[in-house]
């Protein structure tokens, strides 16, 4: 029986990775007087990393490694992604919307009595700078940012939600917009809804239950279907 839904956050409650982060992380590199600038086919790439200041390591890596020779380069990690922090709570206060269907489907699941929980590697500032308190209040367990040392794709953030729901995993299902994120969960044993977005759309979703354009017209009593039926059913929904 479906007794709890966990909801990644960034693509899956919002698309803030387009509305949000990368303007905010372009914002802070400005501020801190870099020549940085991550455009929509660059971030795609970063995208593979998760986490803010992972990202940023990953970039360096990749494009700027004289950056990381600095003695003091995992301070200014730190500042910049305090900072890029500072400018996406701002573009939050601006308006960045939910999902398609994603409030309908989180009001209509605690009407119905089931659980809600977040597992996500963005921080708790990030979840509530997003999310308005009465939508936030709705979830009873909120895994994020450094809650556990590896971050997804690894399965870390999954076990610690369901530990602290004190349910298995067979009784949940997770939702999810990208391949780290269905790594993750499936990691963790759990069931898997997509819902794509631009910068996901050519990942590979293998093993996930469904995989939808969004929650827009999904209801519980089709998410209990999916988790149920334990089948791909995805062709179905989405057409």
């Amino acid at each position: 029986m479906l007794e709890a839904l966990i909801f990644d956050v960034d693509g899956t409650l919002a698309d803030t990775e387009r509305d949000g982060h990368r303007p905010a992380f372009n914002a802070a590199f400005a501020e801190m007087g870099l020549d940085w600038h991550w455009d929509a086919a660059l971030y795609g790439e970063l995208l593979e990393v998760t986490g803010g200041k992972e990202r940023i390591r990953f970039f360096c890596e990749r494009h700027e490694p004289e950056f990381l020779q600095q003695a003091d380069a995992e301070v200014r990690i730190r500042e910049l992604h305090a900072a890029k922090t500072r400018h996406y709570v701002e573009l939050c206060a601006q308006g960045i919307p939910l999902r398609p269907g994603v409030e309908r489907l989180l009001r209509e699941a605690r009407a119905a009595g089931l659980r809600l929980a977040i597992a996500t590697t963005t921080t708790p500032e990030n979840i509530s700078a997003l999310l308005a308190p009465d939508l936030l209040a709705l979830f009873e367990k909120v895994g994020a940012g450094d809650t556990v040392p590896n971050k997804k794709p690894a399965p870390d953030i999954y076990q610690w939600v369901l530990a602290q729901l004190g349910l298995p995993a067979a009784a949940c299902l997770a939702i999810e917009d990208s391949a780290n994120g269905l790594r993750a969960s499936r990691g963790a044993g759990l069931a898997t809804v997509i819902t794509r977005t631009a910068y996901t759309d050519d990942h590979d979703f293998s093993g996930a239950l469904a995989i939808l354009p969004d929650l827009d017209g999904v209801t519980l009593e089709t998410l209990r279907r999916i988790h149920g039926n334990g089948i791909d059913i995805s062709a179905n929904l989405s057409s």
